[in-house]
């Protein structure tokens, strides 16, 4: 018995260093290949990693060429002028607001008055930082009343998406973004064209008889030097209410006012002088009238035009001063 516990002993052994054997010849090449595979990999999702950084990086380069609003490009503009989206609002700007009795300290209350559009949530990967020239002036226009025509749909703004594999931004970087054009009916239009241009001729021939009789007034009355323009004016006053405050001859500020029959208003030199050289009758309606007719206006509204705040024309004289104490100013 102890014969064959012995012996079965020296079999389990042997057999032992047989698999002992085998393990220590087997290939080490899976293992080995399973971790030039990880290694692999990693390289290249930081390759790829590296190359979408360097994308967003030139996206973002090329937004800064952008316009915010109208998506048009700087390069465009022969003197590569642009504004800040949230910088400050220039003098330019302010002094114009000021005439309109408003008040703005940033860019993007402007914005969202003029063009309806938020940009305070703007994102730099996203959004460009600068506004151009061209839609400075369409603000400039907005706020001053120009009569001309301001071009811009309010529908027409960018809309501004993620860098992606076809990107407007990064392929039309160098002439800008196209906006979406609104199509006309060009039955409707045409007839509208028609329309204006029939009005523009009648127009212009009844401004041309009132520049001819105009002219000569003012020829008469030469008080360019003694009277106040109303481009004086502080404040930006609506069209019909500067009328109000000139005189019908010379298209300046009232002064020494005086009312006819007919309820016109004329500067008291101006009207003597016309009523001199033209006839007793009113200039405005040709309605008869003397020197002796021409009468103050009430209280309340001269009142109201020596409170009216005007600029000192005297060069390097800066000051605003009422109507009331200008000539003690001046």
């Amino acid at each position: 018995e102890s014969h064959l516990t012995d012996n079965d002993k020296g079999k389990m052994a042997a057999s032992l260093d047989k698999v002992k054997d085998a393990i220590a010849l087997m290939p080490q090449e899976p293992f080995q290949t399973g971790k030039k595979l990880n290694s692999g990999m990693q390289t290249i999702d930081k390759d790829a990693l590296y190359v979408n950084q360097r994308e967003i990086e030139a996206h973002q380069a090329n937004l800064q060429h952008l316009c915010r609003i109208c998506g048009g490009s700087f390069k465009n503009d022969p003197y590569k002028r642009s504004h800040p989206v949230h910088g400050p609002v220039d003098d330019e700007t302010q002094a114009l607001l000021r005439k309109k009795e408003r008040r703005a300290t940033s860019w993007p209350d402007l914005l969202s008055k003029v063009f309806k559009i938020d940009v305070r949530g703007d994102m730099d990967i996203i959004h460009p930082t600068h506004f151009c020239h061209n839609c400075w002036s369409v603000i400039q226009r907005k706020f001053s009343n120009a009569p001309c025509e301001v071009y811009f749909p309010m529908k027409g703004t960018v809309e501004w998406h993620p860098h992606s594999m076809s990107c407007d931004v990064c392929g039309t970087s160098s002439c800008g973004i196209k906006r979406k054009k609104q199509a006309l009916n060009p039955q409707v239009s045409k007839k509208l064209r028609a329309i204006a241009e029939h009005a523009r001729k009648i127009m212009y021939a009844r401004s041309q008889k009132q520049v001819n009789s105009k002219s000569i007034m003012k020829k008469i009355t030469n008080c360019k030097k003694i009277h106040l323009s109303t481009k004086m004016l502080t404040v930006d006053y609506p069209a019909d209410f500067v009328k109000s405050i000139s005189c019908q001859i010379c298209e300046h500020i009232l002064a020494d006012p005086v009312e006819t029959t007919c309820k016109h208003l004329f500067c008291r030199l101006c009207i003597l002088k016309c009523l001199k050289v033209t006839g007793s009758y009113c200039p405005v309606c040709r309605y008869p009238c003397f020197p002796t007719d021409l009468v103050n206006p009430v209280r309340s509204f001269l009142n109201i035009l020596s409170t009216l705040a005007v600029r000192c024309p005297v060069k390097d004289c800066y000051e605003e001063v009422s109507l009331g104490k200008y000539n003690h100013h001046l």
